[in-house]
């Protein structure tokens, strides 16, 4: 009876540490699950921004990313002995491979000739090094939890933390973070439940000093990079552009740069030339005269995108000109091209009219649910069509829109990408501006910093009967107009699909018009 009564306690005990183990397991697979799938998130990322905002590269990197993993679980049954000591190695090895990615792929990326092998070695070796860990957990755990009980709770925990960085990665991690200082961060919450682990099971005790060495100095190298993450992206960046970056920010949409020398100011959006101030008047002027010339009579404006505010200094030099409705995604951009002395100078003020009303909406949702009333004249200023998410304001379903909204003599203006470079992308748009009943009226004109690019005017059958252009211009005049009509035989019409929501087909023709010109 007495060595009965004497069991009761110690089985107590002994229950209560194997369940504490259990839930430390359990926690460390949240943590795999939260921060593989970030590693995973920033891979893609990245290599949208150096390579092209592309679905092609999510696609790669996720495919290439869970086939890694398929062969780290494969592999994990080689690993004998004491599994909690090969789980604390890799949890370290991740927390170094997945915490440098970020910083190291932007820094090689103007030095190495194959920057895709590069790239593909980093997410293989993360994938298969996180495709190692559960395999191993559950080895670890199969002891101490029943079988059924293991694998929901394993797969729990491991689908929660899953969603965890699939939610904060776009709302608080790239906009607040950055992708370098993310992975640095990342890199560390890994080392520290190697670091946990260590501390909580008392069968580390016999290597635990050895490992803590470990993980004191990558815990302190990775901290340091979270401290210098700015001056890494900086240098990076310098290494890309040619002229010296005077801001840069990475926003919940967009990494803006901007860049100046001697001559000219320029603005990159995710690597990708937006404008240089030597000749931005050429590309603007010719987007917004064509058409704002031919009203006499007061007009509503509106124009999507152009977050610059450029088109809007355009616009203003029309004294018919009532008001002015911009709607532009990232508020980062209308708030930097408002607020900033240079650039404010360089659109002439022109988002701080009182005629200008600022919206920071998806153009494409707001002129579906919010547009209220009909404009006489409408511009669309939005970046070419590299991706789905911006595919969709180049679709049929977001021309039908624009024809709801579109005064019944009003006139719209888009801008269309190279007819030259891109001349399937053109004539796509054209194309695609007419299947909703648009009269479309295609011009194009010369831009040194881009080459010949390409507009669509249209109307839902407006006669054209007046002109009178504004005595300020420096590239557009009476006499140059008629030469922006006519399309050379290297840039003329040719057949192509309507861009549709559920075939996306300009981007595909985009994306191999554009391929050659990418770095």
């Amino acid at each position: 009876m007495d060595s009965d009564k004497n069991k009761g306690p110690k089985s107590s005990v002994t229950t209560a540490k194997a369940a504490r183990a259990q839930y430390y397991l359990l926690f460390a697979v949240f943590v795999i699950a939260t921060c593989g799938l970030i590693y995973e998130l920033i891979a893609g990322t990245l290599a949208s921004y150096l390579l092209g905002d592309s679905v092609m590269q999510f696609s790669t990197i996720i495919g290439v990313y869970l086939f890694s993993m398929g062969i780290g679980s494969w592999l994990s049954k080689y690993l004998d002995g004491d599994l909690l000591k090969w789980f604390i190695r890799i949890e370290i090895l991740v927390g170094w491979i997945g915490g440098i990615s970020a910083p190291l792929l932007f820094t090689v990326f103007e030095f190495v000739t194959s920057f895709r092998v590069v790239l593909y070695a980093m997410v293989s070796l993360t994938g298969i090094l996180v495709g190692l860990e559960i395999p191993l957990l559950m080895r670890i755990l199969q002891n101490k939890v029943e079988f059924k009980d293991l694998v929901s709770r394993v797969f729990t925990f491991d689908y929660i933390g899953a969603l965890l960085a699939s939610i904060i990665f776009p709302l608080v991690l790239v906009p607040y973070l950055g992708l370098i200082r993310t992975t640095l961060f990342f890199g560390v919450i890994n080392i520290s439940v190697a670091a946990l682990l260590l501390y909580k099971f008392k069968e580390t005790a016999r290597y635990r000093k050895y490992y803590y060495g470990y993980v004191l100095v990558s815990i302190s190298i990775l901290l340091i990079g979270m401290v210098f993450a700015e001056k890494i992206q900086k240098f990076s960046e310098t290494l890309a552009y040619q002229d010296t970056i005077i801001y840069s920010e990475s926003t919940p949409y967009q990494r803006i740069v901007i860049t100046k020398n001697n001559r000219e100011l320029r603005l990159y959006l995710n690597g990708n030339l937006q404008f240089s101030s030597a000749d931005e008047y050429r590309y603007h002027e010719a987007l917004i005269h064509p058409a704002a010339q031919y009203f006499t009579e007061p007009v509503s404006v509106l124009v999507l995108g152009g977050g610059d505010g450029l088109a809007v200094r355009e616009l203003l030099k029309y004294k018919n000109v009532r008001d002015i409705t911009l709607v532009d995604l990232d508020p980062a951009m209308t708030r930097l091209f408002t607020q900033n002395r240079l650039l404010s100078q360089l659109n002439d003020q022109s988002l701080k009219d009182k005629k200008v009303h600022v919206i920071n909406e998806d153009a494409f949702v707001w002129l579906k649910t919010k547009a209220m009333k009909s404009y006489q004249l409408i511009v669309v200023d939005f970046p070419d069509p590299s991706n789905y998410s911006i595919g969709k304001l180049y679709s049929n379903v977001f021309y039908k829109e624009l024809y709801k909204v579109l005064d019944t003599n009003g006139l719209a203006v888009v801008q269309s990408t190279s007819p030259f470079i891109a001349r399937k992308s053109f004539w796509c748009i054209n194309h695609t501006l007419a299947s909703v009943g648009f009269t479309v009226i295609p011009y194009h004109a010369y831009i040194p910093s881009f080459g010949e690019w390409g507009y669509a005017m249209v109307s839902k059958g407006r006669q054209l009967l007046h002109a009178q252009l504004p005595d300020s211009l420096k590239f557009i005049d009476n006499s140059s107009l008629s030469t922006l009509m006519r399309f050379p035989p290297d840039m003329g019409e040719i057949h192509t699909d309507i861009n549709k929501l559920n075939n996306q087909v300009l981007v595909h023709y985009f994306e191999n018009e554009w391929s050659p010109y990418v770095h």
